[in-house]
């Protein structure tokens, strides 16, 4: 008897944790995710990813508790030049066709000061799931004129594009390459508080 009541107990807290968890979802209308990567070492090509879903959950009011999802569609990507869209949808990068999602899943927040966070997780590109940090801030939280609470971020990251398989390396004659390896993404997010 005594054990059921404790089960019941239990069951009970559980879901209470789980009743207080806010969901935010992206805004996507004010939500961006860029990429740049260096171009004949001189410079540096940038580009968005224009279809993805972005969600959040947490408890604590600092977040540190929070689990975030990201989906990018990876035949979305646009560099403003469609030829080279083309290329980066191919094998040779991202293999969209084959490839049809890049993801990333948090496994950790922390909190490193005021209005920032590190977050890890796994992110998987071409079916290659790495472990990643992100340096994140978080802009602030506020009503809009409709109502709806939204918070805003700004998270980035470099990742080498070697380790997730995207190994297409044209090299230049006096050496390096063409496209860099590096690749550093940029999370602009506005969530909507559900």
């Amino acid at each position: 008897m005594r054990k059921t009541i404790l089960c019941s107990i239990a069951s009970f807290i559980a879901a209470l944790s789980v009743s207080a968890q806010t969901t935010w979802i992206a805004d996507k209308a004010h939500t961006q995710i860029t990429f740049s990567v260096t171009h004949l070492l001189i410079s540096e090509v940038t580009g968005r990813f224009s279809d993805f879903d972005v969600t959040f959950h947490d408890a604590n009011e600092d977040f540190t508790d929070g689990t975030i999802r990201v989906t990018i569609r990876t035949a979305s990507i646009n560099t403003g030049i469609e030829k080279r869209d083309n290329h980066l949808k191919s094998d040779d990068f991202l293999g969209a066709e084959k490839f049809p999602n890049i993801t990333f899943e948090s496994t950790l927040i922390e909190k490193t000061g005021k209005d920032t966070y590190k977050i890890t997780g796994d992110l998987t590109i071409r079916d290659v799931t790495k472990s990643v940090v992100l340096d994140a801030k978080h802009n602030g939280t506020v009503t809009d004129p409709w109502g709806v609470t939204k918070a805003g971020f700004k998270a980035t990251t470099s990742i080498n594009r070697f380790d997730f398989g995207v190994k297409w390396g044209a090299a230049l004659e006096a050496g390096g390459l063409v496209a860099g390896e590096t690749v550093v993404l940029t999370l602009l997010m506005e969530f909507n508080k559900q």
